[in-house]
């Protein structure tokens, strides 16, 4: 009778056992880490790793070496290759601080936030120039500019437009650029891997804008030399359609307090207006 109770008892927790094997094992054996939670926790894994500096080697992701340069300090980080633009302004953030947001991430160009380092072909020892204020700077200092600024708006609407004026119109009347870039009218595009070119300046002669991402400068050339001006010194940017060639631009970039102090710049293609301003004055300033 023992026996058989005995018996009787350890047929239920058989049938459990065999019951419970679909859900702790999913067929794989009878030890709980070869189920599905630890399975489940290594597809998990490579999102933690792919925002960290660090774990990816023992995952087999490939990391690229950066070097990350804000407000001129530079950071070396160790990044995943397969995390994207949006997951290297995350580590950017803990790094300096800076949101997100705020963040201009320049990587030959703007860096798309959706596409993987891989896509845009980063490589070890790519830098990675960031240009933004923090939250805590743009407060110090915003207030003031925006009233100057709104001002300064004010009495530019109150003049006939710039491509009217005489000091301009001699300059434009002389036609087109033979060598002028191409435009796109209603297009918004980041700024080209090569120099901008086929322009003129207040003097009627041709120029070229270089933008040295890597060393924040804008370098000015000419026939006659380059002008090599740290970002930092370009105070603002004016710009107006041409009247009767919309599709380009006439542009200045303001080195001191005066009128006097804009270095003028004509027939730039519409479709990288807003890519030059963003570049050299940073993003956070349109808030």
């Amino acid at each position: 009778m023992a026996a058989a109770a005995a018996d009787g008892a350890e047929e239920p927790g058989m049938e459990a056992e065999a019951q419970q094997l679909p859900l702790g094992c999913g067929g794989g054996g009878g030890s709980p880490a070869a189920g599905r939670s630890p399975e489940g926790e290594e597809r998990r894994e490579p999102l933690q790793a792919s925002v960290s500096n660090g774990g990816d080697a023992e995952s087999g992701r490939e990391l690229v070496e950066l070097k990350v340069i804000w407000n001129k300090n530079k950071y070396d980080v160790k990044f995943c290759l397969d995390s994207t633009g949006a997951e290297l302004k995350q580590k950017i953030h803990s790094l300096t601080g800076l949101p997100p947001a705020m963040q201009k991430v320049m990587f030959k160009g703007l860096l798309p936030e959706e596409k993987t380092l891989r896509e845009i072909k980063v490589t070890n020892g790519a830098k990675i120039m960031v240009v933004g204020s923090t939250i805590n700077d743009v407060l110090a200092v915003n207030t003031p500019k925006e009233a100057a600024q709104q001002e300064v708006k004010a009495e530019e609407n109150k003049k006939e437009p710039l491509c009217r004026q005489k000091q301009h119109r001699k300059v434009l009347d002389k036609g087109k650029p033979d060598d002028v870039m191409p435009s796109v009218k209603g297009v918004q595009e980041r700024l080209p891997t090569v120099p901008l070119s086929g322009m003129y300046n207040k003097s009627g002669g041709k120029v070229r804008l270089t933008f040295k991402l890597e060393q924040d400068q804008l370098w000015i050339g000419t026939k006659e030399r380059t002008e090599k001006l740290p970002m930092g010194s370009i105070k603002n940017v004016v710009s107006e359609p041409i009247e009767g060639h919309e599709d380009y631009h006439m542009m200045a970039f303001q080195l001191g307090p005066t009128e006097a102090s804009y270095y003028w710049v004509y027939w730039v293609p519409t479709q990288y207006v807003d890519a030059i301003k963003d570049t050299v004055l940073g993003k956070w300033q349109y808030f």
